[in-house]
């Protein structure tokens, strides 16, 4: 029997029996022994075909089941065959093949049989050669060489390419190969397979060769005319490029053993092959020269830069799709790691740019790839000028000496430790084709190395074998945040007083006891070693191990008694041992509030300590040429400036309390300043009223400083009481319903129920309650028990703790809360603060007045009856202020507690300090400076901002600031040189204008830095970190904010933070350092950022969030926590995604063309920017249940909206890290799930899930929230930047809407409000909100600075 005229006879049905009986085990088995002997060579190709055919015969007579869907496309779809590609010309010497050699027969569609696991048992075949399935729809064959073709050697001798004679011994006499053009041409591999060129086939020595019509080097029209028609030329030997032809297009070519071709347009059939790789090399292009000049781009400004470029005319495609970009991503970074082995050693390579690192992990890139030689890198045929960026760093005196001091004492030291470690440092991954390379003993780093004969000290490996994999792993440490790390134990009673032995010939007292108190007889003089000490005096104290170095104390007591001669030594702290680590000057020490008593006979001898107090002139003397050493050093001399909490890492002015007569002879700061911090911490009543029931009452309670009295508001834990009404169970997901594992092949990798975003495990807000009473048991003496204070308050409910349960607070205002008559007791330790709750119709402003004009402010409008579960008017007590106590009519009642919550509230008012004169520098579009107008601090008079776009959104929202649109370097020169205005007119802030300074400045200008050497240094040295030092030390304004990225405080090993802190430190500044989550003050994300310098107490959180209640920060191996009271609770409630944009109208997804926002209106217009088709339908098929992200897409064949069709994911490999789906299908999309390289064939495109997602997945926690939904009752995750789904800013899309999140709902989820006004294309605004610091964060730390500000107004009027 025919097998090919029997498949014509054959109907579906038993064509899809015929195949399913093909595949059963044994016999692809002895399918796959057959194809084994092929390729060994041990059959012939047509003993091959006879041996399948007659064991499909013999399947053939067994009984099949029936068909199903096709798995690998749309159901009874035929692939294009060979039978149906057969139309090559008579004169082809290239037979497309009848029956393709892994043995699936020409014009039947694999099919799927009843048993769903006897299906995915198999790979899907591939060409032995092009590595192509063999089953694909898009598999093409050559169509056959044009008329009256001839062969390679005899088409160079055609006198129309004029190289050669007939005389073919003319080869011989060129040193070169002889190069032509080559157009209308196709590549093809011996089966007859269209295929690329550059996936590796032709480095693998698989032959493949080409037909089209040549013509002469000199000929640029790429029509037929004048060519030579040739067939099969090759095998090709190689593929390469030269460049970029004077401007858009690169020239591509073949070599051959004949010749080389230059290729021009390709024939019709292999246009759309040769369109990919012109796209791929047009984009490498793009790449490069975009990275050249904005190396800290993230990947969603390289994606929009290549959504956003134009192709240039010619190519066969119009415009570039983050799909392409992912397709060609490895040829993208081999081009990438080309440019950088050509350019400058010192510089720090464009591979380990956090762009570059983002599509290296997302696509799943192979690093150190060595192709065929003759394969080139795009050659730019001059080096890009880069785009202007900031210029050298102007700095101040100061802060240049502190730097180069430091950095010249570490490259030293560094390059020591590089000595030692050299033999054991790692030089590469050791497995990546550039490690196994050998030195080429030709580049710079070789010459230096000893073994060809250089000096050995650079250290550097051989430019040939820079393993790019060490860099990019280097990298990405350099920016991990390990917090990790258990908290080290406070170096606290340093020596634990050990007693040793005395040597009584060394110490003598001088003078008699200037006090007795009872066994203790204190002196005022002792003499040691023939040297007389004093109390007050400061020493040097011997530890106990004498490796470690000299302690230093002052002296602040010395007595006799039962124990030896002894005294009380007042710790220093030397600047080593504070977090400013190896960048503090040796001679500074620090007070502590450490102190122990110790014997005499552990001193070693007096030194001189120096307390060296800021000057009456401090404001204006910055920026002088100061000198940076404050004492000499002659081993016995030290200075201190500031007091140092070892546990917050804050630095403070030292305290100025001073000894009474009665104490000055024993007086410890030490001791006294943590007796006042006990003293305040012990809970105490006041005004007592009245007993009454076994209970005396009282008017007022203190506790931590505060004052409580009757008819205040306070705070409570959350278990502080509970409601009338019963709490509806707490909101739980639905159970995981089962999942079509077919339909939904990726959702097995959603095991874990968290998800990022989500308010589920949320704590809950304080409880509010109001006092009614405040009392004491009587003990059994009739004397009250005051270490056991009660209150008695009334609840308040919130709207979620009514019976409408949390639907009630979907829309409601978050200050507002429902009078109750139930009471409960509490203890009054449970209290967390005092707040301010008042009657809504007693106000004399807004609501909206009220509640934005200071924090912990509350009002209320309605009574809740749990019992009637209904809401009344509230009783007049309630009402009324003045109505107090336990209604006996004891003492206290009446007004007095209603002037004292006047005076309370209004008492920061009478104390109006002036809004300070700030200068924001770097300052975006404003969020800084927003938040400090809202909390009524700052003035903002001047702002610098590089950027034009964030500059004109600055100069809208405030048109009286004077806004620098240029280099801040450039501006401080100036003004350093006298100058009174810029190049423009604008007039410069003087030294003595500024009050105020705050900024974020970036920290690029080191990335790349792991080692101090002089290069690193430069860099350094110029960043804008020391150019906004230079600033503050210039202007020395009062207060100053430096706001960053939560890595700034691990950057550099905290190398940046130290030195900052060293030169505010030595300017004479308190200040300190935390990470606050701008999500617990109101902005409505999460963001790990802004540790911010230059304020006394951080802000109290508002809001709270699970997962992000405490940001500690780990510097040198020792955590230090925050000073922020409130852990466990807040407030206010979580603030959710449906508080933040739920009431934005629908928009859809198209590009949307609005006016720039009206500040009259409430909700300006909220653009959204187009997506391209396959984004869209990803974006359409994300379902809109809380959590959904793309492993929730469905693998299946959709139309798109530019009319074409995606195709489904094929799995084509055992995944060995999770096995196989419950159905037996597998679960891999390349060999390297089977442990095995990467093959750049295995690669899908246009699929519905993103081919690179499953390829990369079990890398990077399965890439959770790529695709994402937001969650109406969670929050947004982090701060966007540009909203890409694909992009690592996580979850972007609407809750409901198939798109992603639009410039309004980000500038809401930031806190901005809606009159806040942006400038620039929808990308500007996405990047100016996205960059911003949240005004809500900006706000509290306002706050903050103006109740320090009042508190000095306070202190500088009581003085006087």
């Amino acid at each position: 029997m025919d097998l090919e005229r029997d498949e014509e006879n054959l109907g579906e049905k038993e064509k899809l029996s015929l195949i399913h009986g093909f595949l059963q085990a044994e016999v692809q088995l002895q399918l796959s022994e057959l194809e084994a002997k092929l390729r060994r060579e041990e059959l012939s190709e047509e003993r091959y075909l006879a041996k399948v055919k007659a064991l499909l015969r013999q399947e053939l007579s067994a009984p099949n089941g029936s068909g199903g869907p096709n798995p690998n496309g749309c159901p009874g779809k035929r692939p294009r065959s060979a039978s149906q590609n057969q139309t090559a010309g008579a004169g082809s010497d290239v037979k497309p093949q009848i029956f393709p050699k892994s043995g699936i027969i020409p014009g039947i569609t694999l099919g799927k049989a009843d048993s769903p696991s006897s299906l995915a048992q198999t790979t899907p075949p591939k060409c032995l050669d092009c590595r192509q399935y063999l089953d694909d729809p898009d598999l093409k064959f050559f169509q056959g060489d044009p008329d009256d073709p001839l062969e390679e050697p005899e088409m160079l001798t055609d006198e129309r390419l004029s190289i050669f004679d007939a005389n073919e011994d003319g080869f011989e006499s060129y040193e070169d190969l002889p190069q032509h053009k080559v157009t209308s041409f196709s590549v093809y591999d011996k089966r007859g397979h269209l295929c690329p060129f550059d996936t590796g086939l032709i480095e693998r020595n698989i032959e493949l060769y080409f037909s089209g019509v040549v013509k002469p080097i000199y000929d640029d029209n790429p029509c037929l005319d004048g060519g030579v028609r040739a067939k099969k030329l090759g095998p090709i030997n190689a593929w390469w490029i030269t460049g970029f032809d004077g401007g858009e297009k690169a020239l591509i070519g073949f070599s051959t053993a004949f010749a080389d071709y230059i290729l021009m347009e390709p024939g019709e059939e292999y246009a759309p092959t040769f369109g990919l790789m012109q796209e791929k090399i047009y984009m490498s292009k793009i790449v490069v020269e975009f990275l050249q000049n904005n190396r800290h781009v993230s990947y969603e400004d390289l994606l929009n830069k290549i959504e956003t470029t134009v192709p240039p005319a010619g190519l066969n495609f119009n415009r570039f799709t983050e799909d392409s970009l992912l397709r060609h991503a490895q040829f993208v970074v081999e081009q990438v790691e080309s440019y950088d082995e050509a350019g400058d050693s010192d510089e720090p390579p464009v591979l380990i740019t956090p762009c570059m690192r983002d599509l290296i992990k997302l696509a799943g890139v192979t690093l150190g790839k060595r192709r065929a030689v003759r394969r080139q890198a795009i050659r730019h045929p001059t080096r890009i000028d880069k785009d202007k960026g900031p210029t050298k760093a102007t700095t101040t005196k100061l802060v240049y000496l502190i730097f180069d001091t430091f950095f010249s004492e570490q490259i030293e030291k560094d390059e020591r430790e590089e000595d030692k470690e050299n033999t054991t440092k790692r030089r590469g991954c050791g497995v990546c084709e550039v490690c196994q390379q050998p030195e080429c003993g030709k580049c710079k780093a070789c010459q230096n190395m000893v073994k060809f004969g250089g000096s050995g000290r650079s250290k550097q490996a051989c430019l040939q074998r820079r393993c790019p994999n060490l860099a990019v792993r280097e990298a990405d440490e350099d920016e991990e945040v390990d917090d990790n790390i258990p908290e080290m134990p406070s170096p606290k009673k340093m020596l634990q007083g050990r007693k040793k032995k005395q040597n009584k010939s060394r110490i003598s007292w001088v003078g008699e006891p200037i006090k007795s108190d009872g066994k203790k007889d204190f002196y005022q003089r002792v003499c040691i070693d023939s040297e007389t000490l004093e109390v007050g005096d400061c020493v040097s104290v011997s530890p106990d191990d004498p490796t470690k170095p000299l302690y230093l104390a002052r002296v602040t007591a010395m007595w006799e008694d039962s124990s030896g001669q002894m005294f009380h030594a007042h710790w220093f702290c030397p600047g080593s041992d504070t977090v400013l680590g190896a960048t503090s000057d040796p001679l500074e020490l620090f007070l502590v509030d450490e102190c122990e008593d110790m014997q005499l006979s552990y001193i070693h001898g007096k030194v001189n300590v120096i307390y060296k107090a800021p000057s009456d002139n401090w404001a204006m003397e910055g920026g002088l040429d100061t000198e940076i050493k404050m004492v000499e050093d002659d081993g016995r001399t030290y200075f201190y400036q500031m007091w140092y909490d070892q546990e917050y890492a804050r630095f403070e002015s030292p305290p100025s309390t001073q000894p009474t007569e009665d104490n000055k002879y024993k007086f410890c700061m030490s001791c006294a300043r943590l007796d006042e911090v006990r003293h305040k911490e012990i809970p105490k009543v006041a005004e007592p009223l009245e007993e009454a029931d076994g209970k005396m009452f009282y008017a007022a309670a203190t506790k931590n400083g505060v004052q409580y009295r009757l008819g205040d508001g306070v705070y409570l834990l959350p278990d502080a009481f509970s409601f009338s009404v019963k709490p509806a169970s707490p909101a739980k997901r639905p159970k995981k319903e089962a999942v079509d594992e077919e339909l939904h092949p990726e959702h097995y990798r959603k095991y874990s129920e968290y998800i990022k975003g989500s308010n589920l495990d949320a704590p809950d807000p304080f409880r509010v309650g109001r006092i009614k009473s405040i009392f004491c048991s009587l003990r059994g003496n009739g004397k009250p028990n005051e270490a056991d204070i009660k209150l008695c308050i009334y609840k308040f409910y919130r709207p979620e703790n009514t019976h409408k349960s949390t639907k009630a607070s979907y829309h409601a205002d978050i200050n507002l809360l429902y009078w109750s008559d139930e009471e409960a007791t509490v203890e009054f330790r449970a209290v967390q603060g005092r707040c301010s709750v008042v009657y809504g119709e007693d106000l004399t402003e807004s609501i909206q007045d009220y509640s934005a004009g200071g924090l912990d402010r509350f009002y209320f409008l309605e009574a809740y009856n749990a019992k009637t579960k209904s809401f009344e008017d509230p009783p007049n007590h309630a009402r009324s202020s003045g109505n107090k106590g336990k209604g006996k009519g004891g003492k206290g009642k009446g007004k007095g507690k209603a002037a004292s919550a006047e005076q309370s509230e209004q008492e920061p008012a009478k104390l109006q300090v002036p809004k300070l004169r700030t200068l924001d520098v770097f300052s975006g579009c404003g969020g800084l400076s927003e938040g400090f107008h809202q909390a009524g601090v700052s003035e903002t008079l001047w702002a610098i901002e590089m950027w034009e776009p964030a500059a004109q959104a600055f100069r809208l929202n405030n048109p009286g600031t004077t806004v620098f649109t240029e280099d801040c370097n450039v501006l401080l020169k100036l003004v350093m040189a006298g100058e009174k205005t810029n190049s423009l007119g604008q007039k410069l802030p003087q030294k003595g204008d500024v009050e105020m300074l705050c900024g974020g400045p970036p920290c690029q200008g080191f990335s790349g830095m792991n080692r101090f050497n002089s290069s690193t240094y430069s860099k350094f040295k110029n960043s804008l970190v020391v150019s906004f030092l230079s600033y503050c030390d210039y202007y020395r304004p009062r207060f100053f904010l430096l706001e960053n990225v939560r890595n700034f405080v691990s950057f550099k090993r905290s190398m940046v933070l130290k030195l900052t802190l060293r030169c505010l430190v030595r300017m004479g500044y308190q200040c300190t350092f935390g990470v606050l989550q701008a999500g617990q003050y109101g902005a409505w994300r999460r963001r790990g950022a802004a540790p911010s310098l230059g304020w006394l107490c951080p802000p109290r959180p508002c809001v709270f969030a699970p997962r992000a209640c405490q940001l500690s920060v780990v510097v040198d191996d020792k955590k230090f926590v925050s000073n922020i009271t409130r852990t466990y609770s807040g407030p206010f409630r979580t603030i959710t995604v449906r508080d933040t944009m739920s009431d934005l109208p629908e928009i859809r997804n198209a590009p949307v063309v609005v006016p720039a926002p009206d500040p009259r209106l409430p909700v300006p217009a909220h653009p959204q920017g187009s997506h391209l088709a396959l984004v869209a339908a990803r974006m359409r098929h994300i379902p809109l249940a809380p959590g959904s992200d793309w492993r929730d897409l469905p693998n299946i064949e959709v139309r798109l909206s530019d009319g074409t069709s995606t195709r489904k994911l094929r799995y084509t490999h055992h995944e060995r890290k999770n096995g196989r789906s419950s159905s037996g299908a597998l679960r891999g999309v390349c060999s390297c799930a089977e442990g095995k390289p990467c093959d750049p064939a295995d690669r899908q495109f246009n699929t519905l899930i993103p081919w690179c997602l499953p390829h990369t997945g079990n890398r990077h926690n399965h890439w959770a929230g790529l695709y994402g939904r937001l969650e109406w009752d969670g929050f947004f995750s982090t701060t966007v930047t540009n909203p890409e789904p694909m992009g690592k800013q996580g979850r972007v899309l609407h809750p409901e809407q198939h798109r992603v999140v639009s410039v309004r709902e980000c500038a809401r989820s930031q806190g901005f409000p809606d009159t806040f006004r942006l400038f620039g294309n929808i990308l500007d605004k996405h990047r100016q909100v996205g960059n911003a610091v949240p005004p809500p964060l900006a706000k509290a730390i306002g706050l903050e600075i103006k109740a320090c500000a009042v508190a000095k107004l306070r202190q500088d009027t009581a003085g006087e």
